[in-house]
């Protein structure tokens, strides 16, 4: 039995605007176990990225309770954009998180040219970010992520901005990346086959305020990458029940 990290009990979301209340999230439960790999999917505008953001104290809830079941418990946010700064270094660029919380030691600057070496970028420590295709610098993004050692990782539409053939290589990294170093996930995406073919589980919301209307487990024959996971036999299956799902709002 995986151990349960995060749970997520009756949460809501109200906003209000003058004398006009807007509820954005209605009683949303989950749990997340180590390991998993889960993708929030739902209809644009529905409340998906105020959730993430609500997890990650970026937002604060109206009701409900949220546990984490592990002390000190870490999380890392990786945004839709990777927000790489254009005058340092890929190595500089992924250490911008150790300098912010005050932890660039020694032991955690090897720990990034590790996986910097380790993921295909050792040869560009010194150069800067627009020397770097779309994927490698979504790979530094993640990089500068992982550099803190999170338990979590939140990923908002991680690989939006990217055209579709580097959208499906850089999702495949990240997988790789992730399962490698043995961490969990929570990932929003408007992209169901990104979501089928990456996770263990697909929460589907509803239209706002947003519901769960259905948490899907994907039982894959063999568990491979994301590209390669989509020829699973079972994977249209899981695209149809989901797209019906978000139709029928």
């Amino acid at each position: 039995m995986k151990n349960k990290l995060l749970s997520v009990k009756n949460i809501s979301k109200v906003y209000y605007s003058g004398k006009k209340e807007v509820n954005a999230i209605s009683d949303i439960t989950f749990d997340l176990f180590q390991g998993e790999f889960i993708s929030i999917v739902g209809p644009s505008g529905c409340g998906k990225s105020t959730l993430l953001n609500i997890l990650t104290n970026m937002d604060t809830k109206t009701t409900g309770d949220i546990k984490f079941l592990k002390s000190n418990l870490k999380l890392g946010y990786m945004l839709q954009s990777d927000s790489l700064l254009s005058w340092r270094t890929v190595f500089d660029n992924a250490c911008i998180a150790l300098e912010i919380t005050h932890t660039k030691t020694r032991d955690n600057m090897d720990y990034v040219n590790n996986l910097l070496d380790t993921y295909g970028l050792g040869d560009f420590k010194d150069k800067y970010p627009d020397e770097l295709s779309g994927g490698m610098r979504q790979r530094v993004a993640l990089i500068r992520t992982l550099a803190l050692k999170p338990d979590i990782l939140i990923l908002d539409e991680p690989f939006s901005k990217l055209d579709y053939q580097s959208r499906l290589s850089v999702s495949d990294d990240v997988y790789k990346i992730l399962k490698n170093e043995g961490k969990t996930a929570i990932m929003v995406t408007h992209d169901l086959t990104e979501a089928i073919s990456i996770s263990s589980r697909v929460i589907v919301l509803s239209s706002r305020p947003c519901q769960i209307k259905n948490i899907y487990p994907i039982k894959r024959e063999i568990d491979l990458t994301p590209i390669e996971n989509r020829k699973d036999k079972n994977f249209s299956k899981y695209y149809d029940l989901i797209w019906k799902d978000l139709q029928y709002e």
